[in-house]
């Protein structure tokens, strides 16, 4: 017995439009996408009534907080979470406590992702032991425990010759350094960005070199080893710049960009108390959210992640400066890049559904991600007209940390399927 998707409706390539057909889903796998009428007998079947369907999301830059955080999520709440917000695959950062740099670790996340995960969860392993920065970690084990890439996030490689060595390492076994962009010496005491906010609050600001200063510093060191170099979470204008000038070049650099980014700059945030404001990096000028725009418009910034940083409602009470930086972002990503960007005819829902699927999966080589027949039954039905405001009491994360509330948005998705398996349904 298989499972027929019935009436949906998926996006025609490069038409900018939809069609109505019914997928066959036997084994886990797209067995048929079709548009005539199926005889369902002896099938399940799933009425989609003209809903979008797609393929998972990918988000290759997630926090599930296990080992160590629990209180601020766990494995089993952070994939019901990303489920919800219609993703399938998510590659979770090492700066758990323990860190994940040692095979035990990765073998730890694997297994409780087997057990208690409901997307599939892909691990990275830490650039240095204990993401201290002094000493590399073992990258062949790691690789062989089945991490997707390294990267020290949470903190930037402060030493030059360390990341230069990791990249030599990583490029020798033909995998992925994936950087968080930030020369300490710059933060130092900063909550927000150095811009309007800060000024107008007296705070000291964290200004957008401290960010750029790494890009170029790991462009030049990527273009000397040939590693496979990617930038987290781009915020700054001189970054895109950079990333731009690094691939005209012919130098292996691809990028990623946040919603936040992409939608908020630090002129809206509201006041010093509202921690929900509060990431890494910070929001930047609305010049800055222009810039990451158009890199990502126009290829430089490569794909849309969430960075999903739950934290407790108690750590971001304390206000701007004291509370813990980030966010969390699967439940709302698609609604709002959908809303403020597809609906107002800026893109297309192609390009943004691409960003989300095929691009982090091509970028990556991972096998999914493409709605085709062959390929694993990862989808996702999404409800392009419903409207609906952002309540995060609702949330299947742990985390309430948004600074979307009350946001009135469309494009929510309704059922998410994994390997052909139901996994989150409305």
């Amino acid at each position: 017995m298989g499972t027929w998707i019935i009436n949906g409706r998926v996006p025609v390539r490069g038409q900018n439009e939809l069609a109505t057909r019914h997928l066959f889903i036997e084994d886990g796998k797209i067995a048929a996408i079709g548009s005539d009428v199926p005889d369902t007998n002896g099938h399940e079947v799933i009425d989609a009534k003209g809903k979008l369907v797609s393929a998972g999301f990918i988000d290759m830059h997630v926090h599930l907080r296990e080992p160590g955080f629990e209180y601020k999520e766990t494995i089993a709440t952070g994939t019901r979470s990303a489920a919800r917000g219609g993703y399938t695959t998510i590659a979770c950062m090492p700066n758990t406590r323990p860190v994940i740099d040692k095979v035990e670790t990765v073998k730890y996340v694997l297994d409780k992702a087997e057990k208690e995960g409901i997307v599939r969860v892909l691990p990275y392993g830490c650039i240095s032991k204990n993401q201290l920065g002094r000493e590399l970690t073992d990258f062949a084990a790691l690789k062989e425990a089945g991490v997707v890439g390294f990267t020290d996030d949470g903190v930037g490689v402060q030493s030059a010759q360390m990341m230069k060595d990791a990249m030599a390492l990583a490029a020798s076994m033909n995998m992925p350094v994936i950087a968080h962009c930030e020369d300490n010496t710059l933060v130092e005491g900063g909550a927000v960005s150095e811009g309007e906010f800060a000024r107008k609050h007296g705070l000291k600001g964290i200004p957008n070199e401290s960010e750029a200063i790494h890009v170029g510093r790991d462009i030049l060191l990527a273009e000397a080893t040939g590693v496979h170099y990617h930038v987290c979470h781009v915020s700054a204008e001189q970054s895109v710049r950079l990333i731009r000038h690094g691939k005209q070049f012919g130098i292996k650099v691809t990028s990623e960009v946040c919603p936040h980014h992409l939608l908020l700059s630090d002129e809206d945030i509201p006041g010093v108390d509202d921690a929900n404001w509060k990431m890494n990096p910070p929001l930047r000028t609305p010049k800055d959210v222009e810039a990451v725009i158009a890199g990502l418009e126009d290829g430089t910034i490569d794909i849309i992640v969430t960075d999903h940083a739950p934290h407790s409602e108690e750590e971001k009470a304390r206000g701007l400066q004291m509370a813990p930086f980030g966010i969390v972002g699967f439940e709302t990503a698609f609604p709002l890049l959908y809303t403020k960007f597809v609906r107002t005819g800026r893109w297309t829902l192609e390009f943004l559904l691409d960003r989300m699927t095929s691009k982090p999966a091509e970028l990556f080589g991972l096998p999914w991600g493409v709605l085709e027949v062959g390929r694993e039954a990862d989808l996702t039905l999404i409800d392009l007209d419903a409207e609906k405001a952002v309540e995060p009491s609702e949330f299947l994360s742990k985390g309430r940390n948004t600074p979307f509330t009350g946001w009135k948005l469309y494009g929510w998705p309704s059922l998410t399927m994994v390997g052909g398996k139901t996994v989150w349904s409305e």
